[in-house]
């Protein structure tokens, strides 16, 4: 036994690294309004119809293996969604949610003093999981609230491991077509990895749009991730994958913890991927309000941003009475929840999920009211 005398009151505590203490934590949109029992929350870009019944017929099948350890390589679920897209499986990778996986390439890719770059306006995963490796964050101007290839390579330098892009954009709902992807691509040192967030890219119809899929075969320095939380209603699941050059799947593999996505999720999310119908009237419901949306808020002398996601984003006056603040707060007496994004560097704008025509004329009409008062 040790001899050393330890003087425990004067004895420093366990303190966390430089810079975790400086990172702003993540915050969600609201869920509840104080004095209304069932508020409608269009906050959080859910799938206004819910899931697919099959998915949920699949999730409660897996009663009787609630006391398993899931395989983390979702055997089950990589084999549908490399049937379903014609994908290789050795290019897969799973994580809970999409969130996990930025994490994951932030730790597999980042040293103390490299850098990452997104949009001004980009997803605060990104930030937050590169700040925790004490790597920098390097964002770039988003003109029209639109990414822009020069502004992105003019942070890019010797240090920068990883470039993040969302596409769709989310809080913005912008995307940029697949001839600017590539230009970007083109441009960036084969040491950096340029990520692909594909969380709305199924709600992305333009023929100008492209997924990114090609060219993770055609390169060995791009990753796509995709979800099952936004068209296939399964956020509460956290169901994340990526298609990635198979020696980086490989080695992210092997820090990724080993039952990151649990048993009833995997057959919920292959259920999900088959109930094509159940898509099919998702994706009916956004394109059929959404551009409602755009026009009826416009026409109330707001300033909404062309969408290609499953929201809408839109701006407010500055004028005391008019603001984004006020307009939230307006909202949500009248039971509506949406999403203030001001932590995005949006202050004087909300963003607003697409919901079923009931509540997307409430949105319209109570914000009607709001601009009246």
């Amino acid at each position: 036994m040790s001899d050393i005398v330890i003087d425990r009151a004067a004895a420093p505590r366990p303190t966390p690294k430089p810079g975790i203490l400086d990172i702003a934590p993540y915050v969600p949109g609201k869920s509840k309004v104080d004095g209304v029992e069932h508020p409608l929350k269009l906050s959080a870009n859910e799938n206004i119809l819910g899931s697919s019944p099959k998915a949920r017929e699949a999730f409660g099948s897996a009663i009787d293996q609630l006391h398993m350890y899931p395989d983390g390589r979702a055997p089950v679920l990589r084999d549908a969604l490399c049937e379903t897209y014609g994908l290789e499986p050795e290019r897969l990778l799973f994580g809970c949610g999409s969130d996990e996986i930025f994490q994951l390439l932030n730790q597999t890719f980042l040293e103390p003093g490299d850098n990452i770059v997104q949009g001004e306006f980009g997803f605060g995963a990104y930030a937050i999981g590169a700040r925790a490796c004490q790597a920098e964050v390097r964002t770039a101007r988003e003109p029209n609230y639109t990414i822009d290839v020069d502004e992105l390579l003019k942070q890019v330098d010797s240090r920068t491991r990883l470039v993040f892009i969302a596409n769709p954009a989310n809080p913005t709902g912008t995307w940029i077509p697949g001839s600017e992807v590539r230009r970007l691509h083109a441009a960036l040192p084969p040491s950096v990895v340029l990520v692909l967030d594909g969380a709305y890219a199924e709600f992305a119809t333009d023929p100008a749009f492209e997924d990114g899929m090609s060219l993770v075969r055609e390169f060995d320095n791009v990753v796509v991730t995709r979800t099952f939380s936004k068209l296939h209603g399964l956020a509460a699941l956290r169901v994340g994958w990526a298609y990635m050059p198979p020696e980086m799947a490989a080695a992210i593999d092997r820090i990724r913890l080993p039952f990151n996505v649990n048993i009833p999720a995997q057959l919920a999310a292959v259920a999900a991927l088959g109930d094509v119908e159940f898509q099919e009237r998702s994706l009916a419901l956004v394109e059929r309000w959404r551009p409602y949306l755009i026009q009826q808020l416009g026409g109330l002398g707001l300033e909404p941003v062309p969408s290609a996601a499953n929201f809408v984003l839109v701006g407010f006056p500055k004028t005391p009475g008019k603001t984004a603040k006020e307009a939230e707060a307006f909202l949500a007496s009248r039971g509506l929840i949406v999403r203030g994004v001001g932590g995005y560097g949006l202050p004087d704008h909300l963003r607003i999920t697409i919901g079923l025509e009931e509540h997307n004329r409430a949105v319209v009409e109570a914000l009607s009211d709001f601009m009246k008062g």
